[in-house]
């Protein structure tokens, strides 16, 4: 694995950019060309029809991948976010409140995918899965740091550099990969003109960037992955094929190896615990 890189290449502002960035140097194009799965992503998606990229969305179950590609996973994160428990008006209104982590297991096969056969994993900022399943969060300025004792590391980087509409803080979770420098840093929200002329920037603020694209039946705008970070992320997953070469059963890892777990040995609950709308294509 190539150590962790902290600092990326900054334009005039002194940010990166998204073509900086993607993908690593160093990278070969045998690397480049390589084979890797996408878990948990939208049916047609971005990532359907790219060489090299074997799209798992709801109908092929990503939860149950058995390799051997790295991966690239989207697990879904309605019930890992701040609104776990499901939207206030609904629950006020009902009285029903969903139940933290309760994903039919996506997170934790998607999990044990990344750390079977390399590749890397995303998620919300502040998503509650990193404590749950004992994952070191990262700080929100950026850089990759060490995750767990099994050869995890982790970053928070924002789409909103690698073209999403909103900053969209983002933590990753990579095992056996490069850790390239990203787009690192904080950045100010934006909001439209037009809605800031309309309701003020102090309302834009409490209602934050998201609420003025998509919302209720439409969550394709503020879900979708930026292609430049979809790049990126197949970029670093690929990446991890140097190190599974090296042997079919253990995964390379900064000043270590460590063996592969089995997502196989995960007992998933049954699809018919799904949410309502289904759980695949959450994040993608």
């Amino acid at each position: 694995m190539t150590a962790p890189a902290t600092h990326g290449s900054r334009n005039a502002r002194g940010h990166g950019t998204a073509r900086d960035q993607a993908p690593s140097p160093g990278m070969g194009s045998h690397v480049d060309s390589a084979p890797i799965a996408a878990l948990y992503v939208q049916t047609g998606g971005c990532y359907y029809g790219l060489p090299g990229v074997d799209p798992r969305d709801e109908t092929r179950d990503a939860r149950k991948y058995a390799g051997p590609w790295p991966v690239v996973a989207h697990p879904p994160c309605q019930r890992w976010g701040k609104l776990w428990a499901g939207q206030p008006l609904w629950i006020k209104r009902t009285g029903e409140r969903k139940r933290k982590g309760d994903d039919g297991g996506c997170f934790a096969a998607a999990l044990a995918a990344v750390r079977m056969w390399g590749g890397v994993l995303e998620h919300p900022a502040g998503s509650h899965a990193w404590s749950h399943f004992g994952l070191a969060k990262p700080p929100r300025s950026g850089g990759w740091i060490v995750a767990d004792e099994v050869g995890g590391w982790t970053c928070c980087v924002e789409q909103g550099r690698y073209g999403h509409y909103a900053r969209k803080p983002t933590w990753l979770y990579a095992v056996g990969t490069d850790l390239p420098a990203l787009d690192w840093g904080s950045s100010e929200p934006r909001f439209p003109d037009w809605a800031v002329e309309k309701h003020g920037l102090a309302y834009c603020k409490r209602a934050g960037e998201l609420a003025f694209k998509g919302g209720g039946k439409d969550s394709a705008p503020r879900i979708a992955t930026p292609e430049p970070f979809r790049d990126l992320l197949i970029s670093i997953a690929r990446s991890a094929t140097k190190s599974a070469a090296a042997s079919p059963s253990l995964v390379a890892t900064s000043g270590a190896v460590v063996p592969r777990v089995a997502p196989s040995s995960l007992r998933l609950p049954p699809v018919a615990q799904k949410a309502p709308g289904g759980f695949f294509g959450a994040s993608e």
